[in-house]
């Protein structure tokens, strides 16, 4: 993209913004990513220590996760294989745009998180909005871990005590909601309590090394089938021209690393919009094979009668599928703790921006506001989550927010970064990326609109 000679929007200084402020300086930080401090660059070049290489893999890390286990659904629902694949392929492209047009944005502005990014560009509007679209989109997704967790729970528990799952338990140590409150209280509160989380960077590899073992047995399972394994059948054509639209929130979900893409771009040695380009192309076609592999042999597997969560399709005592259910319990209970640290941040920012208090200032405060907020968080989502068993309901609903993350907020930040450059003439391109942009916008505000108002009235209402 051209680089103009313009000033981009600085009304979020008029709320009074401190650089201290919800720590929101590191809040979003992709878990292996070390960035440089704003200040450091007068003192230095102010580059970061992360190779073109290892930014691929932190990009990679951060699209690849729980929403791995929804794809072969998404497949079914868009109507087979080709179907799932061309709707990939088209909505791959403005993925990897978005993620481009927040490295120009970043680089405009300086501003080294999404969320600052959007502050910087957009004006404060744009920006409290993002910031509360994060929150949500957090809170979302940790209701979607707990329901994971009891999900294979369900499953290993089974297996453990040799008890028909169509019976349904009859120990109370069994039943689900017993053992995904017990598993939350004992490993996922203490975990969540801390101010800082330092063993993020573990869990990452751990995300990685369980996300690759499950697309191994769900491909692997399709070469070589159990005898038992007979898809119902297999969907060829979408069931109605705007089912396909339901597979969305899926893959959007799937995909969303925006976020966190801010400081993985300004860890790097040369952070350049071209190189950074070179990489967010080759993480996403690293994950959308793992996407694709996953969502078509899980799907031809099971065919239409595949579950939202593809592990639970698979018999209760497969051991390499056990083994998968373990790994993902392990990477949900690591992850839980940094999705609820970001959330909790970018409230913590708001609430001290409307406060015009410091972290400094109010280190008392800080603690209690911190143990409330995480009680309270973590109370909620568990309570949702024993009751929304179906985590196909919560995709459907903060797949919506990531189409936002993905499309309407780096759409709006290119739009705004092109018309604060003063040009006496401008040229044929600078229309295309306005073009681009609104195109953005709206195509994320559709995706949005789509599956919320399909979660509304038809997901959590029926």
């Amino acid at each position: 993209m051209a680089q103009g000679t313009g000033s981009i929007n600085s009304d979020y200084k008029d709320w009074e913004w401190s650089e201290d402020a919800g720590e929101r300086a590191r809040l979003l930080q992709s878990p292996s990513v070390e960035t440089v401090p704003k200040n450091s660059e007068s003192q230095g070049n102010g580059l970061g220590a992360t190779s073109a290489l290892g930014a691929v893999f932190i990009v990679v890390n951060a699209a690849l996760g729980a929403g791995l286990l929804n794809f072969p659904a998404a497949f079914s629902m868009a109507g087979g294989v080709a179907a799932g694949i061309a709707l990939q392929m088209c909505m791959l492209i403005f993925i990897i745009g978005g993620l481009v047009i927040l490295a120009y944005c970043s680089q405009a502005s300086n501003e080294r998180t999404y969320q600052e990014v959007v502050w910087a560009v957009c004006g404060k509007v744009p920006g409290v909005l993002c910031e509360v679209a994060i929150a949500v989109y957090t809170f979302g997704t940790c209701i979607a871990f707990l329901i994971i967790i009891g999900d294979q729970e369900d499953k290993i528990i089974a297996a453990l005590v040799k008890e028909p799952e169509e019976v349904g338990s009859s120990r109370w140590y069994t039943d689900r909601k017993f053992t995904i409150s017990i598993t939350a209280f004992l490993l996922i509160l203490p975990l969540s309590i801390p101010k800082e989380i330092g063993f993020q960077k573990y869990a990452s590899s751990l995300s990685v090394i369980g996300t690759w073992y499950v697309t191994a047995v769900i491909i692997i399972k399709y070469i070589w089938p159990d005898k038992e394994l007979v898809p119902v059948e297999i969907p060829t054509s979408p069931s109605t021209w705007t089912a396909i639209f339901n597979a969305m929130p899926t893959i959007c979900f799937g995909f969303q690393c925006h976020v966190s893409s801010v400081p993985v771009f300004n860890s790097m040695k040369q952070p350049e919009v071209k190189t950074w380009g070179a990489v967010v192309t080759a993480a996403m076609v690293i994950a959308l094979f793992v996407y694709t592999g996953t969502g078509i042999c899980g799907f031809l597997t099971f065919g239409a009668g595949v579950e939202q969560d593809v592990l639970m399709s698979y018999p209760s005592n497969d051991i390499p599928v056990a083994l998968a259910r373990a790994f993902i319990i392990l990477c949900v209970l690591t992850s839980y703790p940094i999705l609820h640290f970001c959330g909790r941040a970018v409230l913590e920012g708001l609430w001290l921006r409307y406060t015009g208090v410091t972290v400094e200032e109010d280190v008392v405060r800080e603690r209690r506001r911190r143990l409330l907020q995480t009680i309270s968080w973590f109370l909620l989502t568990l309570l949702l989550a024993l009751f929304i068993p179906d985590i196909g309901k919560v995709i459907s609903v903060i797949g919506g927010l990531a189409a936002c993350f993905i499309f309407v907020f780096p759409g709006l930040c290119l739009i705004q970064a092109k018309l604060s450059e003063i040009q006496e003439t401008r040229a044929i391109s600078w229309w295309a990326q306005v073009s681009y942009g609104v195109f953005m916008v709206t195509l994320g505000a559709f995706i949005f609109g789509q599956t919320t108002a399909n979660a509304i009235f038809v997901d959590l209402t029926a």
